[in-house]
Parts: structure tokens; sequence; C-alpha cells
């Protein structure tokens, strides 16, 4: 069963309501390193979004919301 979730006024599509603390999570980090700008290991943002855009699922749909991608 998909569950629906808005993080930054964006739709997010999980398939567990469990889910929503991970995304949480995930764009609690993500503002850390917005804030801080620190991409670290990567070399720059964009370095560190292609390589993250890869692995999908919901770092790929926070990443999305936070307007990153």
């Amino acid at each position: 069963m998909t569950s629906e979730h808005f993080l930054n006024a964006h739709n997010l599509n999980l398939k567990a309501a469990s889910d929503m603390r991970v995304a949480e999570r995930v764009a609690s980090h993500l503002q850390r390193r917005i804030e801080e700008d620190d991409w670290r290991p990567y070399q720059s943002k964009e370095e560190a979004v292609r390589a993250w855009s890869r692995l999908g699922g919901i770092r790929l749909q926070v990443m999305q919301a936070l307007g990153l991608i």
C-alpha cells in the first residue's frame, strides 16, 4: 500500500507510513548540507546531487521536494 505525505509542499509517494520518518531524517540531513554548503566527500553540490540521484527512492523524492533537482 502506498501512502501520500507532503514535504515542502511536494507529494512524497511512500510505501509505508514509517518511510515518512526516513524522509524527515534525509530532509534534515540535506538541509544541513545546503545551509553549511557541505558536500563532502564530493567536490561540489552538482556532483553530490548527481551521485545521490542514482540511488533513487526516498532520497530522490526528498531532493526533488527541496529543489535540488
